[in-house]
C-alpha cells in the first residue's frame, strides 16, 4: 500500500480527518516538510506490529552477538590452550602502569 504524502501545513488544518483516515481507513500518511519526508502517521495496529518486529529484530541481533561472543571466547581459549586469562593480574598491571604514569607526570 502506497503512503499518502501530506505537508505539515495541511496536517495543522486537517489533523482530525487524517487521523480518522489512518485509524479507520487503514491508510498510512507520510508527513513532509518542503517536499521531504519527516515523519509518518500509522494506525495503532501498524504501530504495534512495528514494535513487535523491532523487538524481534533486537532479540535476533542480541542472539547473534551472544553467539559471536561465545565463538570468540572459544577461539581465545583454544589459542591459550584452555588457560583462562588472569584478570586480577591484568588489573594489577594496568593499575601499576597508571600509578607510574601519574608519578612521572606529577614528578615533572
Amino acid at each position: 500500500m502506497a503512503a499518502m504524502r501530506v505537508s505539515i501545513g495541511r496536517v495543522k488544518r486537517d489533523i482530525s480527518e487524517l487521523v480518522n483516515r489512518v485509524a479507520y481507513g487503514g491508510e498510512r500518511i507520510v508527513l513532509t516538510s518542503r517536499g521531504k519526508p519527516k515523519a509518518a502517521i500509522v494506525s495503532m495496529k501498524d504501530h504495534e506490529r512495528l514494535e513487535r518486529e523491532g523487538a524481534a529484530q533486537a532479540l535476533v541481533g542480541w542472539m547473534a552477538w551472544q553467539a559471536e561472543s561465545e565463538k570468540l571466547t572459544a577461539d581465545i581459549l583454544a589459542r591459550r590452550q584452555d588457560r583462562p586469562l588472569d584478570v586480577d593480574a591484568l588489573w594489577e598491571a594496568a593499575r601499576a602502569d597508571l600509578e607510574e604514569r601519574d608519578a612521572n607526570t606529577i614528578g615533572r
